[in-house]
């Protein structure tokens, strides 16, 4: 896979595929700026094209795209310094299996509440918002599947408290 042209096939299915995912995590990531979150997106798919030759198949295409889009955003933070309050309603999004447009102000609330939890329980929420399976988000975030649904009903609750 380490030739350009052999993985310039699978590059473009997987940009297609995932874009609008990894969008809507640097919309958490950035406070709901769009022009933020596009600029964080191109820089996403850029370390998605440096990695390709480095695929092991170890965890899903979309697992694997999922924690570089996560490093990339942590990684953006830190350089920038930057606590950013992201937006909207969790709980009624939590259900959502379809991708939302991020420019709805109704989604602005949420971002920004999500953008008030740690890190770790950012990503893992943003990952429910995602409709990943358990077993998933466990192999992402390193936590057992039992502390993980504990978590996740705490994050939800400090939501419902932050909306």
């Amino acid at each position: 896979m380490s030739s350009t042209p052999a993985r310039l096939p699978l590059f473009e299915s997987l940009y297609q595929q995932y874009r609008p995912m990894v969008l809507q995590v640097c919309m958490g990531y950035v406070q709901g700026d769009r022009d933020q979150a596009k600029d964080l997106s191109q820089e996403i798919f850029i370390n998605v094209w440096r990695a390709l030759p480095q695929f092991r198949g170890d965890a899903s295409h979309k697992t694997w795209i999922y924690r570089i889009t996560v490093n990339t955003c942590l990684m953006y933070i830190r350089t920038t310094r930057r606590k950013e309050k992201v937006a909207q309603e969790a709980v009624a999004l939590l259900g959502q299996a379809d991708w939302v447009e991020v420019d709805d102000p109704a989604y602005q609330a949420l971002y920004q509440a999500i953008g008030k939890l740690p890190e770790l329980d950012r990503l893992i929420i943003m990952m429910v918002l995602d409709e990943l399976e358990y077993e998933e988000i466990s192999r992402v975030v390193g936590i057992n599947a039992v502390s993980l649904r504990v978590r996740i009903h705490r994050i939800k609750n400090k939501l419902r408290q932050l909306l």
